[in-house]
């Protein structure tokens, strides 16, 4: 059945988007963020681009929502409707440059600007401001132009809250909103723009359902008061993405 759904995508490559999405699933559930960042490097490599990111956005639709209840509760949803508000405005440029962009240029430098924030952050530099709310919507403007573009509306949104000193379980809960609210607009402009690919997005949908049971397992494993850990697995998911974005690989 899967294999009649995805057309194009063979035994093998349908087994490695399987595990590309039960590894995102227990990375959001713990973190809440980075599934993205890791079944977009599986799924552009068995998928066209456009292909890959309605599998991404498909799978992620689904699968945070047993843990959304809970981040509602301990998030800020004021900061992630201004973050929303700058998404809202870009995701439909990141789109069309999705289509008539070099992704190889584009793909060196989202990789090369998050190694080094990501450098910035772990070197210990804090932002001690307040997360103002023109920054907070041209963060969520940053992020709605990757993320239509390439698939990872996370990055610029990971590092404002990891530089921050906000609580973590605060952070936690407002990446998994922001990324679910993404996914909705991403998906409605998709619809819109008549891009959607039915049989993969009905394939993504699918794999929402293990990326469901490994979203509840990460969120078990998730422990408030281990700041430490983690922002150690934050730092890991954000250098694995940069190095598996780069585009040569392929």
């Amino acid at each position: 059945m899967l294999e009649a759904l995805s057309g194009g995508v063979d035994t093998s490559g349908l087994i490695w988007l399987t595990l590309g999405v039960l590894a995102a699933g227990l990375v959001r559930g713990f973190a809440g963020f980075g599934s993205g960042m890791i079944i977009m490097p599986v799924a552009a490599s068995v998928l066209s681009p456009v292909e890959a990111v309605i599998f991404m956005m498909m799978a992620e639709l689904v699968g945070p929502i047993p843990n959304l209840p809970a981040a509602w509760r301990d998030g800020a949803p004021r900061d992630v409707g201004r973050l929303m508000l700058g998404a809202i405005l870009t995701i439909p440029v990141g789109v069309f440059c999705l289509s008539y962009m070099d992704t190889t240029f584009f793909g060196w430098v989202v990789s090369i600007c998050v190694m080094v924030l990501l450098v910035l952050v772990m070197s210990g530099w804090r932002y001690k401001g307040v997360l103002a709310r023109p920054m907070t919507v041209a963060t969520g403007g940053l992020g709605g132009f990757m993320g239509g573009f390439a698939g990872v509306p996370g990055p610029p949104v990971i590092m404002l809250y990891m530089s921050s000193r906000l609580p973590i379980a605060v952070i936690r809960a407002n990446f998994l909103l922001y990324l679910l609210a993404f996914d909705v607009v991403l998906i409605t402009t998709f619809a819109v723009l008549e891009l959607f690919v039915w049989k993969i997005a009905l394939l993504g949908l699918l794999a929402g359902i293990p990326n469901i049971i490994a979203n509840v397992i990460g969120a078990r494993l998730f422990d408030p008061t281990a700041e430490v850990l983690f922002r150690r697995v934050a730092y890991l998911i954000i250098a694995t993405s940069a190095i598996l974005g780069l585009p040569i690989w392929g």
